[in-house]
């Protein structure tokens, strides 16, 4: 495991699932880790489950869909501690399962809101400070809807194709100011979100099973380490990719 003591970590949506997996792993390998999400009482179970670990962790309010709030916990914690070493972008929301013409406007701004504006906001404040401070580590998460279509998730695929164009231009721009910017790509993963449709589509869960090549759905553990990976400064010269956690999926 990475070594990150005394890295402070922002990560978004971390009350739950890969955001959650994500705090516990930075908290394991020394980081402190700020634990952000829209709602308090998973937050919270968050930075009690750090302490329970012997770590230290701070909670912040935040609804990545309105840049006032992103832009501030972010404030928040560099008036905290002085600095930010990484950002993970994380919170996202997977939308209506529903065909083109069965989404609305407010299902697609919605989207669009939370899963690419809380990744552009949280980005600007991110590198502004890492400018600052001469260099970090930034990592959004998309997902395998956007590298390739998602029937029947227009809107949801729209927003994660964006997160990897942010993040690859992001990185060419800041490349020389020694921040590395990177996105992860997960396959269906165990999460409220996952979970969520698997409880409301009836019979989704074994397609999803079929269609990935290891015959399984992905563990938010599994995806936290992959983060991890990219944060470490072991892996420098690793900037503006969008890796593919995917179980085969992709590969054919």
């Amino acid at each position: 495991m990475p070594d990150f003591a005394g890295k402070i970590v922002f990560i978004t949506g971390a009350g739950s699932g890969i955001g959650r997996a994500t705090a516990l792993a930075f908290a394991k390998a020394g980081a402190y880790v700020v634990v952000t999400d829209i709602n308090e009482i998973s937050g919270q179970e968050t930075v009690a489950i750090i302490e329970q670990l012997g770590q230290e962790a701070q909670f912040l309010l935040c609804d990545v869909s309105l840049r006032g709030s992103i832009v501030g916990a972010i404030g928040q914690t560099i008036d905290l501690f002085g600095r930010l070493d990484i950002g993970i972008n994380n919170a996202g929301i997977g939308g209506k399962y529903g065909r083109l013409l069965d989404q609305s406007p407010g299902d697609f701004e919605q989207i669009m809101a939370i899963n690419v504006g809380g990744v552009f906001y949280g980005m600007q404040a991110q590198v502004q400070q890492m400018v600052k401070q001469g260099g970090g580590q930034i990592v959004n998460v998309s997902s395998i809807a956007g590298v390739r279509g998602m029937p029947f998730g227009a809107p949801y695929s729209a927003s994660k194709h964006a997160v990897i164009g942010l993040t690859k231009t992001a990185a060419l721009e800041y490349a020389k100011q020694n921040i590395r910017i990177n996105a992860i790509c997960p396959v269906y993963t165990h999460s409220s979100m996952v979970d969520e449709l698997i409880q409301t589509a009836p019979g989704i869960e074994d397609r999803m099973r079929r269609m990935i090549p290891m015959g399984r759905l992905g563990q938010p553990e599994e995806i936290a380490q992959a983060i991890l990976w990219l944060c470490a400064d072991e892996n420098s010269f690793v900037t503006g990719q969008a890796i593919q956690l995917d179980g085969g999926f992709t590969a054919g």
